[in-house]
């Protein structure tokens, strides 16, 4: 019987100020949603089409809701305000489950946060979506991949 043990998770590095710097995991993570747009166009001719392709940057977008419980939201919204850089982990704890041993995207910034309305049933939540400058994964059946 397949076990999901995987966790999402916010990574993003401090500076202590008295030494190494720390990395701090904020979590948990209730839905992501990444996108990545390998922009390529068909290069055509007046003789012949398709007789090219023009490549634009890889885009890699993303959109993350969490609850606003704890201390999730306040620190997500002061990496938004900051301008702050930090890492998408998606971690495979155990098991064999999942496709990917590592998915990373990293250099994330937040470009806008939406919270909920808060309701009688259920915690309050914020959608913060952004963009990542780079991605990193390792697959288990094939080799570790890079998106610049």
């Amino acid at each position: 019987m397949t076990e999901w043990n995987t966790r999402l998770a916010v990574q993003y590095t401090r500076d202590t100020g008295t030494g190494p710097t720390e990395t701090v995991t904020i979590s948990p993570i209730d839905s992501f949603s990444p996108s990545f747009n390998m922009n390529v166009e068909a290069l055509h001719s007046v003789e012949a089409t398709h007789i090219g392709a023009i490549f634009s940057p890889v885009a890699i977008n993303f959109n993350m809701t969490v609850k606003a419980i704890g201390d999730v939201v306040g620190r997500l919204t002061q990496l938004a305000m900051n301008g702050d850089q930090f890492n998408i982990s998606l971690l495979e704890q155990s098991g064999d489950d999942w496709t990917f041993s590592s998915f990373v995207l990293q250099n994330c910034i937040i470009t806008s946060a939406t919270p909920t309305t808060a309701t009688i049933s259920g915690a309050p939540a914020a959608t913060f979506s952004g963009f990542s400058l780079a991605a990193s994964v390792d697959p288990k059946a094939t080799d570790p991949a890079t998106l610049p």
